[in-house]
């Protein structure tokens, strides 16, 4: 049966008829659908598939091994960024090793349509050790489930499948198979202790298992060498496609190449080799940074030409595209669509009715009277702030750098210091900063603007809803100074007032205006609408 999909859903729909127990997750764009279609499809909900979200995707990494410890199969999901973040589990993971099958899925999202960076997952697979899938389509993004659940059991290593924004966003037909069962229960009987003693053999454990990962790779389905004897064309040029650039080679150059396709890794060395030696020179063609450019000349020696990325033969930045895999192939390129005539740009905004925009709206009417201040900002909807009309924010760096920069700053002296973070954001990354401020009695206001939901990437469940007054307290800020304010423009004395009253404080306050995103509230009032409506009492009574 054949089903139209986004790459996200492949992906989740390969993991629940793989087996799937568990998918463990942070939204971020691109890999957010992945989790709602899991939690939305009936068969997740009928097996009671664990679905939640996580506070950030460290937690979501070690949730995910300890599903594998018990023996069954998980999936976590993040976008690029968020393997900075779960790091220190993921790379920890290739030195226990792992039971039930585990895939960690990045989205990377090269362009940067919705990120701060243009990073490579592909390297954290090769920093860990561990094998790593590259669909170039959206039936091998399903397929894919099922095999690196299978790879993983086999080497009792976790595998990294990484695609990117334009395959996980575009749709396909994509041909289904039949569910099959979860694992059974059957915890891991070896400890996973890291202590150094024990870390040290596991970590020999881990070298020795690179040749089964090559011969895996060796022997993959995803990695094709088209015979490069039947290739016509001078110089006799190889072609080394990875994942999502092999459709961009074939759009340019049908079945007139000498192709090697690259989806799994460890790179498959005797295929490189191979295509090599019938060729002058090979086009690394890959989305993303050139993880693979730079280690070709490694494996064919340094005088053998490699050009890509590096060369300037395809462009240093963003993501390929068919039309600049065709140019640097040497053949012609369809026409370019040039923006329309007279008409303005529109950037980007906060909604209209948006609670963030009443913050800012009294945070500068405030700060006009410190001219020496700075707003650290942070992660989530409320960066627009940065942009006209507000232009309120100083700096944006990664999640949970809002307080721990303002942190810096006061404690080098400046004043006012003031942090921006969003209610998500806060619980992810945000709770450490505050803890490191309160433990310092460091001269700063945070403002933690909670619209009840994670709302940048589409409304899900925040973790630290309704909590908040509480872990702020936790925490150590002082009762009098965690203060809870409505940003309703009909508020705007009041507001005002608070802000310019914590920021005097001299230490460490907490202002929280609360009020549900507007475009959770339109949907949660669209769906109260359609709910039957309990019929009247009868007879007056």
């Amino acid at each position: 049966m054949k089903q139209l999909l986004l790459g996200d859903e492949a992906i989740a729909l390969g993991a629940i008829n793989a087996g799937l127990s568990g998918v463990y997750a942070y939204p971020g764009t691109p890999s957010t659908e992945i989790t709602e279609f899991i939690q939305n499809h009936p068969l997740a909900r009928e097996r009671g598939l664990h679905s939640r979200w996580c506070t950030n995707e460290k937690t979501a990494m070690e949730a995910a091994l300890g599903m594998s410890y018990a023996g069954k199969r998980a999936l976590v999901c993040m976008k690029h960024v968020g393997m900075n973040v779960c790091a220190d589990a993921f790379v920890n993971s290739a030195i226990t090793g792992v039971k039930g099958g585990l895939i960690v899925l990045a989205a990377d999202d090269p362009s940067m349509h919705s990120s701060q960076n243009e990073q490579d997952s592909r390297f954290y697979a090769k920093f860990a050790l561990v094998p790593c899938l590259e669909p170039s389509n959206q039936q091998e993004a399903y397929d894919m489930m099922s095999y690196g659940f299978d790879l993983s059991e086999r080497l009792g290593e976790p595998v990294v499948l990484r695609v990117v924004t334009r395959l996980a966003h575009s749709r396909a037909a994509v041909e289904v198979t039949e569910p099959t069962p979860e694992k059974a229960l059957s915890p891991a009987t070896d400890a996973w202790v890291l202590l150094p003693g024990i870390a040290r053999k596991k970590y020999v454990a881990l070298l020795g298992k690179q040749d089964a990962m090559k011969q895996a790779s060796e022997q993959s389905p995803y990695n094709c060498l088209t015979s490069p004897a039947k290739a016509g064309g001078e110089p006799k040029r190889g072609i080394l496609a990875c994942g999502i650039a092999y459709n961009y080679v074939r759009e340019a150059l049908g079945d007139d190449a000498r192709l090697l396709k690259v989806s799994q890794y460890p790179l498959p060395e005797a295929k490189i080799k191979a295509l090599a030696a019938e060729c002058d020179e090979l086009m690394v063609i890959e989305d993303g940074q050139p993880v693979v450019e730079e280690m070709v000349p490694a494996l064919l020696g340094a005088g053998y030409p490699v050009k890509g990325r590096l060369t300037g033969d395809l462009p240093r930045t963003g993501e390929l595209t068919p039309d600049n895999v065709a140019k640097a192939l040497g053949r012609p390129t369809g026409a370019v669509f040039a923006p329309a005539k007279n008409m303005a740009p529109r950037p980007p905004q906060l909604c209209q009715g948006c609670g963030h925009r009443d913050v800012y709206t009294a945070l500068n009417q405030v700060l006009a009277d410190y001219p020496d201040h700075r707003v650290f900002g942070d992660i989530g909807c409320y960066t627009l702030g940065a942009l006209p009309p507000f232009q309120s924010l100083s700096s944006c760096v990664d999640m949970g750098a809002s307080i721990t920069m303002a942190k810096g700053a006061a404690d080098a002296g400046l004043f006012p210091a003031v942090a921006i973070i969003g209610d998500s954001t806060f619980t992810h990354s945000g709770m450490t900063g505050l803890l490191d401020a309160v433990n310092d009695k460091s001269n700063i206001t945070v403002v933690i603007s909670d619209n009840l939901t994670t709302g940048m990437t589409g409304g899900q469940d925040s973790a630290g809803t309704n909590k908040f007054e509480a872990i702020c307290l936790g925490l150590g800020v002082e009762p009098e100074h965690v203060r809870v304010v409505v940003p309703l423009p009909k508020n705007m004395p009041e507001i005002t007032r608070v802000i310019r009253e914590e920021i005097e404080y001299k230490g460490v306050s907490v202002i929280i205006p609360r009020r549900e995103c507007i475009q959770t509230f339109a949907r949660h009032a669209k769906e109260r609408r359609t709910l039957p409506q309990t019929p009247p009492l009868q007879g007056g009574k």
